[in-house]
């Protein structure tokens, strides 16, 4: 039966449902798509070998039967005391390993000769920056504990010519670590900015919080 307003050379959607056999007219033409249970063609094979999935644990008591499950065999009080003791000998040596500075251990932004450079370059120099923690933690200790307004008012205004002083010790280290840099790596791709910034933010904490730990002394040539 045709539908109201519809041409009548226009095909029902039942007359145009063929199959691929019949609408080429060629009988060797394959199916489309894949019997019933079967995966489909886009399905990896990876998919087609993974087996069926658990339901979500409905109780708590349940998830910690599974994670137990999982976890494999429970261990003594003595192998996990054993185990405990053994990661805090590796966690123990790889710190300390890093502190050393050694490469491998290091993050990453402090690898290769480039940065270690910079490093013993910080470290062996006096920086102004490494007083900035000291002195704006007095500052504040002064300003939290003498509530007169004519002790505030002053350290008001130290607080910023602090800072000022800080920034311009921090862009002149940066640019002497961007000086050697040059001088003893002339193929350096790293930018000036980076150099500088983390000669800077190096120089500005204490020496001996200082990670990976110094290598050269005070005044040592580098």
């Amino acid at each position: 039966m045709n539908l109201l307003g519809r041409k009548k050379d226009n095909p029902s959607p039942e007359d145009d449902r063929s199959t691929p056999q019949e609408a080429t007219g060629d009988d060797t033409v394959p199916r489309v798509t894949a019997p019933k249970g079967r995966p489909t063609p886009k399905r990896s094979e990876s998919s087609r070998r993974r087996g069926p999935v658990a339901p979500a644990p409905m109780t708590t008591a349940e998830a910690r039967k599974r994670r137990k499950e999982v976890g494999g065999p429970k261990l003594t009080k003595e192998e996990k005391r054993a185990q405990k003791l053994t990661r805090r000998a590796d966690m123990a040596d790889r710190r300390e390993r890093m502190m050393a500075g050694e490469d491998a251990y290091l993050l990453p932004r402090d690898k290769g000769p480039v940065r270690r450079y910079v490093r013993d370059l910080v470290d062996a120099r006096r920086n102004l920056l490494g007083l900035f923690m000291p002195i704006a933690l007095g500052l504040i200790l002064i300003t939290l504990s003498v509530p007169s307004p004519a002790v505030q008012q002053p350290l008001s205004f130290a607080m910023p010519v602090l800072l000022l002083v800080m920034a311009i010790d921090g862009v002149l280290v940066g640019r002497y670590v961007n000086r050697k840099v040059d001088e003893k790596f002339p193929d350096n791709t790293e930018t000036g900015f980076k150099l500088g910034f983390y000669a800077a933010s190096r120089a500005s904490q204490l020496r001996r919080m200082r990670a990976p730990r110094p290598m050269v002394n005070r005044g040592d040539d580098v």
